[in-house]
């Protein structure tokens, strides 16, 4: 590792010349994606390595592989593979290069870091049944995310743990915009009181439909998000919602590669990172 550079005071490590990782991505516009790039770049930076991404657009058959080869003929030491969308099973990347994949449900055969998203599920429907809801509806994310099925899978079977009714759930794109639209329709049936939106942006959308349609959260519905965006705690009311650490499976991912780039040893999973519950006010026992 290059001798490191003050600025400002601190210290900056510099990363060696040709030391870099490649990181695969459809896109860094949603906020996990965005967070996660970030957490891997800065875990990357401080282990001496630079991070070099390449976009992929929406997959289709062959592209990761097509990606993967590109990115070797580039000369990176690994690869992270952020797709969050199908198709995408049976990726294969030419030789022995390292290679983790950001997806605890990947099957690709590479090791697997990510989130513990039926941990935040379960905790958010849990924590609205326990409230006294008699259930939970579900603003759930785009039918082509991985993310998206495992919250809406634990939402379902928790549920069904607790021996309730299960909703028909309605399906976004991760913005407020669709929240917005999908709460529309969720605030004029009386018989929604608690709802589990899979993402905070999702969640804001919610939220201004039903101050629209009259309805008090969490007076007369309550709303739970996932992300913990770093604007949930300033949302009105103040969001409860799931917190991610990125920072945390930014190093889990590194540490994970890394550790194959040097002992040359495929690696086994590190497991999921997990998540907590953070309680605000936009929840509350149900109306009656």
């Amino acid at each position: 590792m290059l001798p490191s550079r003050q600025a400002g005071g601190a210290a900056v490590v510099l990363p060696e010349p040709g030391r870099s990782i490649g990181v695969l991505a459809t896109t860094l516009a949603t906020l996990g994606a965005g967070r996660t790039f970030d957490a891997v770049a800065q875990a990357a930076a401080a282990e001496g390595y630079t991070v070099k991404l390449i976009p992929l657009g929406k997959p289709a058959f062959g592209a990761v592989p097509e990606a993967g080869r590109d990115l070797g003929e580039h000369g990176v030491d690994g690869l992270v593979v952020l797709v969050g969308e199908y198709p995408w099973d049976g990726i294969v990347v030419p030789g022995d290069m390292p290679v983790v994949v950001v997806d605890s449900g990947s099957g690709t055969g590479y090791p697997a870091v990510d989130t513990d998203q039926e941990q935040g599920a379960v905790l958010a429907t849990e924590h609205l049944l326990k409230l006294g809801h008699e259930t939970v509806w579900h603003v759930a994310g785009p039918s082509d995310s991985r993310v998206a099925e495992r919250r809406e899978r634990a939402w379902r079977r928790t549920l069904t743990r607790f021996d309730r009714r299960v909703p028909l759930p309605v399906v976004g794109d991760w913005t407020a915009e669709s929240g917005h639209t999908l709460g529309r329709v969720l605030a004029h049936d009386p018989a929604v009181t608690a709802v589990f939106a899979a993402n905070d942006q999702m969640a804001l959308g919610l939220l201004r439909a039903l101050h629209e349609a009259g309805r008090s959260v969490p007076g007369e519905v309550s709303v739970v998000g996932f992300d913990d965006m770093a604007e949930a705690a300033s949302f009105w009311p103040p969001l409860t919602t799931i917190r991610q650490s990125f920072p945390e499976l930014g190093r889990r991912v590194v540490r994970t590669l890394l550790g194959e780039i040097r002992s040359g040893i495929r690696a086994a999973a590190s497991g999921n990172v997990p998540v907590t519950l953070v309680v605000r006010a936009s929840t509350g026992p149900p109306p009656w």
